[in-house]
């Protein structure tokens, strides 16, 4: 199925601007398509899973920058980096991020299916890092071309998270973030701190039954249990 059919036919808009109307507004057909079937941006190529607005006020480009997390109930700042890596890349960055948190991990799976705004966390416990890597690697197409998917790998005993989410950025959290930095270097992520990612704008995701489907076999592969 093509990704103006997906978009069409189980898609989702967020991300829209505060003041003004959609950029996707008074197009036609051939204009919207066109924009659809656009994945690569220089050289940077996005996965199915989400497009940015029609105006493009957000260029899809590789690279990290740093932030941090705030959580209100201690108080504590936690620090993060943002990261866009090309869809040539992202899966293998993506696995080798993971190797920082250790042989034992917890798992959070996010699915937003058949939701409109937020999306459900289930929670796996305790799963060797080489099995979760294994498991994964058969659901490849799915964790890169569903917008409505993404996971979160952590080791709370660090604590140290790895969050691919469901536009296909990772976010990674530690109060020691040097490991994630060499192997974003290692892939040739430019460090840029003015750097904005498709999430800050207007931009839609697409999903497919299909990947709804793919997503509860995943679920069971991993033995998590919604209750």
């Amino acid at each position: 199925m093509g990704f103006l059919k997906r978009f069409f036919k189980n898609t989702y808009r967020d991300g829209e601007p505060k003041h003004g109307g959609s950029s996707f507004e008074n197009l036609t057909e051939e204009q919207l398509e066109t924009h659809l079937k656009i994945a690569r941006y220089g050289s940077f190529t996005l996965t199915d899973a989400v497009r940015p607005s029609y105006d493009l006020q957000v260029v899809p480009q590789a690279g990290y920058r740093h932030d941090f997390y705030h959580d209100r109930e201690t108080g504590i700042k936690i620090p993060v980096i943002m990261a866009a890596a090309s869809r040539e890349v992202l899966t293998d960055l993506f696995f080798e991020l993971l190797d920082p948190l250790g042989h034992e991990v917890d798992v959070v799976l996010e699915t937003s299916h058949e939701r409109r705004g937020g999306h459900q966390d289930l929670y796996r416990e305790d799963i060797d890092l080489p099995v979760l890597k294994s498991t994964l690697y058969d659901f490849e197409d799915l964790l890169l071309h569903d917008g409505c998917s993404g996971l979160a790998v952590l080791n709370p005993n660090i604590p140290m998270e790895v969050q691919f989410d469901e536009h296909k950025l990772l976010i990674l959290y530690g109060h020691e973030l040097v490991d994630f930095e060499d192997i974003l270097d290692d892939f040739g992520l430019p460090c840029r701190e003015d750097i904005k990612f498709i999430t800050e704008a207007e931009h839609v995701h697409s999903s497919t039954e299909e990947f709804n489907r793919t997503f509860e076999q995943m679920k069971y592969r991993l033995g998590i249990d919604e209750d």
